[in-house]
This record gives structure tokens, sequence and C-alpha cells, in this order.
């Protein structure tokens, strides 16, 4: 006997049918919002509130991209970015684990960084950027017992679109680097 079996079919008829749960609907920004992402995560560490909801997240994202002067141009996906003064940057350090971490260190002039993933939001308030030097800049700025540790999984730089039009220089798109 030959048996042909939709797999498929047999576990949801197992199992029933999945529930599909529709995302609560963020309700309109209080026209006197004026809170950024920024100063919710300081008044939670002040104490001021005990944690940040999903409507509070998008209130913040559309308040400060009301903030973004018209007529700056969003980061895409391989659009390359030089640096056009020295300037204290954060970084953001990844890690196989549940957890991340990060510091400061200095760009240079000149060096240059691009957007190696293509943005979440088609107006994005900010990109995640990779040195175009990835190895020459990690070394100068994430600590060697960071780096060298088992469960580390590089480094990256976050820069607001107001940053990345008024600090550095479009000079590329399209860029395709070498992602560590």
């Amino acid at each position: 006997m030959n048996w042909q079996v939709d797999l498929t079919d047999l576990i949801r008829r197992l199992i029933g049918h999945p529930r599909i749960l529709k995302p609560t609907p963020v309700p309109p920004m209080p026209t006197d919002w004026k809170l950024t992402y920024a100063d919710l995560v300081a008044e939670a560490k002040a104490g001021k509130r005990a944690s940040i909801g999903r409507a509070e997240m998008a209130w913040a994202n559309e308040y400060e991209r009301s903030l973004i002067p018209p007529g700056m141009r969003f980061p895409r996906k391989g659009d390359l970015y030089e640096s056009i003064a020295d300037q204290t940057v954060e970084y953001i350090t990844a890690w196989a684990a549940p957890y991340s971490g990060g510091g400061t260190g200095t760009l240079f002039a000149g060096e240059r960084v691009w957007v190696h993933s293509e943005p979440r939001d088609e107006k994005p308030i900010g990109e995640y950027t990779l040195p175009v030097e990835y190895r020459r800049v990690e070394e100068r700025m994430v600590p060697a017992s960071e780096r060298t540790a088992s469960k580390y999984g590089g480094f990256s730089l976050y820069f607001t679109t107001i940053e990345l039009n008024t600090k550095f220089k479009l000079v590329g798109t399209a860029f395709e680097g070498d992602i560590p």
C-alpha cells in the first residue's frame, strides 16, 4: 500500500489552526508629546517610569522623525559616508549571548562608514553603519579583552539621520563592503 500524506495538512488537523494574534493598534501621539527615546530611557533610569511601552516607543520615534529638518537625505543601504571632522562616537558590541555592550571612541576626519543593511523605515531616524576599514577601527575602539572574548560578535556604529547629514559627507551610494 502506498500512502501519499500532506504533512502540513496532517499537522493542521492534529493541532487545529493556529490562532493569529492581531497587534493592538498604537493610539495617536498626544499633541503635547515631546519625548525622544533617549528621554524615555533617562526617565526609566531615574525611576520616573517602570517600563517603556510600545505606544511610548512609537510616539518617541514619530516625535524624533518630526525633528529632522525638511530636505535632509535619509540613509539607504549602500550609502557611503565620510567623516568631515574628528568626532567622538558611541559603538555597540554584539555578543552570542542575550546582551550587548558598547563604549565610545574617536572616528577621525576622512574615515568612512557605510549603511550595510536596508533601513526598516522609509524615513529612518538613524541607521547602523560599519567602518569601511572595519578591523583598524575595531582595534582602536573596542578593548582587546572584548574583541578576543569567545562570544564577541563584532561592533557597529549608530548615527542619526541628522548626524549623517551634518557630520558626514555622502561620498557614494550602492557601496558593497565586507561584512565581518
